[in-house]
């Protein structure tokens, strides 16, 4: 008969430790319960110790599978305790199979399963665990895991998306830039001496100037470079600076709307979770301000929770922001009217996460011939430079 070793809490709240031999993990879990004893960790054979979580990355499709397989269990009557051992033994791998282990011995000890998430912020967002403990208040936890899964795989279908297509694009600046740079610093400088001053013309002249301009600063470039990129940095990370950047990032060319509709239809998406599941609009607001990933937007929508508070409908704060586009404001609008805000804003995110990213895919469409102009105007001016010059001495040589 195989053995167990276990981890359990006793009826005062004492842990206790030992080994118990049952025919099977049911049974050994069933002697548990006839000792008054609440089991904490139980495993078959020599008994297993849980190392500190160390912080390794968690990534955001292992999540949304164990969102997911949860909610699953839940809705199948599994207890939570039991699902969570499932999942931390065999459902999830890696760093988070630790940190599932270590949620489950603190729901284990008395603790909420939202306040023992909480407790890992680099595996789950404040934002996911805030949403958890309002479905542990309500009553719908199941669907609000759900939930939470679905908007974790759109949100990493989107961020695919713009990775997959900036590929090109990236590969094009680095392997570009790096022959240009190789041209101008290697190439150009050991044809020179070849070359008569009396043949240059206008963009020999440039592309010279250009290639000692590179080889003597250098150094200077590189480390300007470096202590510039540390300044911002530093910058950004002061109240005033980050503010700036991420005001910025909202209303910036191009990059502005997509940034501002990724932020919205991240923000729509979370409330009208919230809301769908029967959190009051004053709570759900106050979870969700954090979800649009932006410092200004969150202060937006903190002041639209007062106004809301007042007793303002949630559309008027909102365009005074100026940030959300009419469109939106009166799909809002209509359905604060209509009593039907919960299913308006998720349809809000589905239709603009859609449109946004056919932007993206048009953005990155039109930036990659762009880059192929420059590089391609870049060769020519470097090719003018130098053929003009050896075709004039070929021609006086005749």
């Amino acid at each position: 008969m195989p053995s167990f070793s276990y981890k359990a809490v006793s009826g005062d709240g004492q842990q206790v430790s030992g080994v118990l031999t049952a025919e099977n993990y049911q049974v050994a879990l069933r002697q548990l319960e006839e000792q008054a004893l609440f089991p904490v960790e139980v495993s078959e054979g020599a008994k297993q110790t849980n190392v500190p979580f160390s912080g390794g990355r968690v990534k955001t499709a292992q999540l949304t599978t164990f969102y997911g397989q949860l909610a699953d269990l839940l809705r199948a009557g599994v207890p939570i305790m039991r699902a969570l051992d499932v999942l931390s033994g065999k459902g999830v791998k890696g760093a988070l199979a630790q940190v599932v282990r270590e949620v489950r011995e603190d729901v284990a000890g008395g603790i909420s399963l939202g306040e023992a998430m909480a407790k890992h912020p680099r595996a789950f967002s404040p934002l996911q665990s805030s949403m958890v403990k309002a479905g542990e208040q309500g009553g719908f936890l199941e669907d609000v895991l759900a939930r939470i899964a679905i908007f974790s795989e759109k949100q990493d279908e989107l961020r695919n998306k713009v990775r997959g297509a900036m590929v090109y694009p990236v590969i094009l600046v680095v392997f570009g830039g790096g022959i240009l740079i190789f041209v101008m610093t290697v190439v150009v400088p050991k044809l020179r001496p070849y070359l008569r001053p009396e043949t240059f013309n206008f963009m020999t002249v440039m592309v010279f100037g250009v290639c000692d301009f590179v080889i003597d600063n250098y150094t200077v470039m590189i480390f300007g470079l470096a202590a510039v990129t540390v300044a911002l940095v530093s910058w950004v990370k002061t109240e005033t600076g980050r503010h700036m950047f991420e005001t910025i990032k909202l209303r910036a060319p191009v990059v502005g709307p997509i940034t501002t509709m990724v932020a919205i239809c991240r923000f729509c998406r979370i409330l009208g979770t919230m809301l769908h599941n029967g959190v009051a609009i004053l709570q759900a607001l106050k979870i969700s301000k954090d979800s649009a990933g932006n410092e200004v937007l969150a202060k937006i929508i903190e002041e639209a929770a007062d106004s809301v508070k007042k007793g303002a409908a949630l559309s008027e704060p909102l365009e005074k922001s100026g940030l959300f586009p009419p469109a939106i404001l009166g799909m809002i609008a209509v359905a604060e009217e209509s009593n039907n805000l919960e299913n308006v804003l998720v349809q809000i995110a589905d239709t603009n996460e859609a449109r946004t990213a056919r932007t993206i895919d048009l953005a990155v469409r039109i930036l990659e011939p762009l880059l192929l102009l420059f590089m391609a105007f870049a060769v020519g001016a470097i090719m003018v430079g130098l053929l003009l010059p050896i075709l004039t001495m070929g021609s006086g040589v005749d």
